[in-house]
């Protein structure tokens, strides 16, 4: 089998399974690990498939990004729990970062009762559901702001991040997948929210059970780097045990 009758077959394993293993397709083709990642990387710049960590997935396993207002009306009582359910892991004094988002903007509500908390937040939305909690101080990281999320990015975003050291970090996602990790649409989006991650001490997912084994284009982190992940009761099983073997932290909010 030559190389472009091999990256033929490549694309529709893919495409029939949904993902491939680099190790599986040495031992299918009895090649090399190196010719095999040279054949994902080949399919995955041409968008025939999407490369990952140890192999790659099929290109419609990407979920569709959807705007704020829909995000808003999608799940909406579930993400009131989740964020309730996540205030609980605030405490008195602390510094922490929330992230943009639908969920963070319903736990940025549940702040109220707090006497000296300081939030920084890229989210418009956010930092507008915290204005009436008195005992927060809001900082905003500055920025570049996408109307389609009401979220900030950019350089002054990023480097407004490099002044301060936080607790925690409040993350949202677009998605959660044990092959891929931790995933977002939006790439500069992406890239704020590691550097959200590097400035905190702990790092808390907050999502519906509908992200996971959803995939968004850009990865911003393993599974390995969660602390806690605070979800509903649609988690599927796998992956809670393998959040699990990570050490991961679960809390399914009731």
């Amino acid at each position: 089998m030559n190389t472009i009758e091999r990256r033929q077959h490549i694309v529709k394993s893919v495409a029939r399974s949904g993902k491939v293993a680099v190790s599986d397709l040495v031992t299918e083709y009895n090649v090399s690990a190196v010719t095999i990642r040279s054949d994902l990387n080949f399919l995955h710049q041409r968008g025939l498939l999407i490369r990952t960590r140890g192999g790659a997935i099929a290109c419609n396993r990407i979920s569709p990004e959807l705007s704020i207002d829909d995000k808003y009306n999608e799940h909406a009582e579930i993400k009131k729990k989740i964020a309730l359910a996540a205030s609980q892991l605030i405490e008195e004094d602390d510094a922490i970062i929330l992230d943009s988002g639908t969920t963070t903007a319903e736990l940025a509500l549940c702040l109220g009762e707090f006497k000296n908390l300081v939030v920084m937040t890229n989210g418009l939305n956010v930092a507008q559901n915290l204005t009436k909690s008195l005992g927060v101080q809001v900082l905003m990281t500055g920025g570049t702001l996408r109307k389609k999320s009401l979220s900030f990015y950019g350089s002054q975003a990023e480097e407004s991040l490099s002044r301060y050291h936080f607790n925690k970090v409040i993350l949202g996602v677009d998605g959660i997948d044990l092959d891929v990790g931790i995933t977002t649409h939006f790439e500069a989006e992406c890239v704020l929210n590691r550097k959200m991650c590097s400035a905190a001490r702990e790092v808390i997912v907050v999502t519906d059970s509908s992200k996971f084994n959803a995939v968004g284009v850009h990865k911003i982190l393993d599974l390995q780097d969660v602390s806690t992940l605070v979800t509903d009761d649609g988690i599927p099983d796998d992956i809670v045990q393998t959040l699990l073997n990570y050490g991961i932290r679960i809390i399914i909010a009731e």
